[in-house]
């Protein structure tokens, strides 16, 4: 039987039967998405239910996961499918200010690669990486959708766009 190569998500599930707990509040706020789809397809709430448990646990972990497959009656690998498939979900814990920099073809071609090197020997680390301080992660993501001024990135929920090395200084100094 020929063997499968892990990928990058893949490594960085933690498998463990521990299932997390949530506050009441919590729990009616999960209650409360659920509201929105017919019983018969709570699965829809998934996704919204995965930003839910990243809030509370600060990345989604194997216990939240655990969790939110009992509550929604799913197999858990129907949950990690999904936790793995966006880039809007972590699956280690991040840097206070998670750096995203599009790695698709028209921030590529624009100086994605520049940006990219400029930003991580500045703060120290790779792609993929949190600084030592827990202030910055680094990841390189699939298109933000903003092919017209590339190339870009998302800091938190912020677009910063068109940059060049001198912007992104400008804009790593604010974040310290």
């Amino acid at each position: 039987m020929a063997s499968v190569a892990p990928t990058y998500y893949t490594n960085q599930v933690q498998v463990t039967d521990e299932v997390a707990t949530f506050s009441p509040a919590v729990l009616e706020e999960i209650d409360s998405h659920l509201t929105k789809y017919p019983p018969e397809r709570k699965r829809s709430a998934l996704i919204p239910l995965l930003f839910v448990i990243q809030r509370e646990r600060g990345y989604l972990d194997n216990a939240g996961v655990n969790f939110l497959a009992k509550f929604l009656g799913l197999e858990v690998t129907d949950v990690w499918e999904t936790a793995t498939f966006y880039s809007m979900f972590n699956l280690h814990k991040i840097g206070k200010h998670h750096i995203q920099i599009c790695k698709t073809l028209s921030c590529r071609v624009m100086g994605e690669p520049e940006i990219t090197g400029h930003i991580c020997s500045r703060l120290g680390i790779h792609a993929g990486e949190t600084t030592a301080d827990g202030k910055f992660s680094v990841s390189l993501v699939e298109c933000l959708g903003s092919c017209g001024t590339a190339p870009m990135m998302q800091i938190g929920f912020d677009y910063y766009e068109d940059l060049t090395t001198a912007k992104v200084d400008v804009i790593l100094d604010s974040l310290k």
